[in-house]
């Protein structure tokens, strides 16, 4: 029984860092744009590595 004299207040303090936390992020813009780095990689063409280019010749 003496436990829960330190869980209620660890779990008090969790949930303030937690919600803390969630403010931050929308503060700081973390949550305007959740589609667009999705689609990002499958758009992302890198360029040929040189060494790529002379192992295809015969």
């Amino acid at each position: 029984m003496k436990i829960i004299f330190v869980l209620i207040p660890l779990s008090l303090i969790l949930l303030a860092v937690a919600i803390w936390g969630f403010f931050w992020m929308v503060r700081n813009d973390q949550f305007d744009d959740l589609e667009s780095p999705a689609w990002r990689i499958l758009t992302d063409d890198d360029p040929p590595r040189p060494d790529d280019q002379t192992r295809n010749e015969p």
